[in-house]
């Protein structure tokens, strides 16, 4: 069950409605999440702005789904979890490798670091090292590529704790 009503621009108040409204001529509809978002126009509009962002990360995307799943499988989002599995099969990710993000591993070296390192930017931040940004390095990632993954890892914080709090799951919705 669903803890917070999805909005509609007609619904909506404010910057929220006018997002809203927008995203609606644009695309024809917004998902539920988004629709839900839009009680606080400061999360939605944050949540357009990053997204917006990290599609100009550098971070192949086969590597940043495989890096949601990982943090999703962490945090327990199975709306996200879900969106994240179907992105990274459409992309040409394997099933084991699915499996292996899943575990927070891949069978790559370099892809398994980047995933380490994002479940810790994602768990402990505090506890990233020297070592690991020279590991990092070595495997060939550029600092861009790196600084990337905390922005792929914020985005899916923000996404599955919304849901989570929001009470949106594969259940209770048409996608996010």
């Amino acid at each position: 069950m669903t803890r917070l009503n999805r909005l509609t621009p007609e619904t909506a108040v404010g910057a929220s409605r006018d997002l809203l409204a927008d995203l609606v001529s644009r695309h024809g509809r917004v998902g539920d999440m988004v629709s839900t978002m839009a009680h606080s126009p400061a999360i939605l509009g944050g949540y357009l702005q990053l997204g917006r962002a990290m599609r100009r990360a550098r971070l192949d995307r086969r590597i940043s789904e495989r890096i949601s799943i990982a943090v999703q499988t962490h945090q327990g989002c199975a709306l996200c979890l879900d969106a994240h599995i179907d992105a990274a099969r459409s992309l040409g990710v394997d099933e084991e490798e699915i499996e292996r993000a899943r575990a927070g591993t891949s069978a790559a070296p370099a892809i398994a670091a980047i995933i380490a390192l994002a479940l810790q930017v994602h768990r402990e931040p505090s506890s990233i090292t020297d070592e690991r940004i020279v590991e990092l390095r070595e495997h060939g990632y550029s600092d861009r590529e790196i600084a990337d993954v905390v922005g792929v890892v914020s985005l899916n914080v923000l996404t599955g704790a919304f849901n989570l709090l929001a009470g949106l799951s594969p259940a209770t919705t048409d996608g996010v």
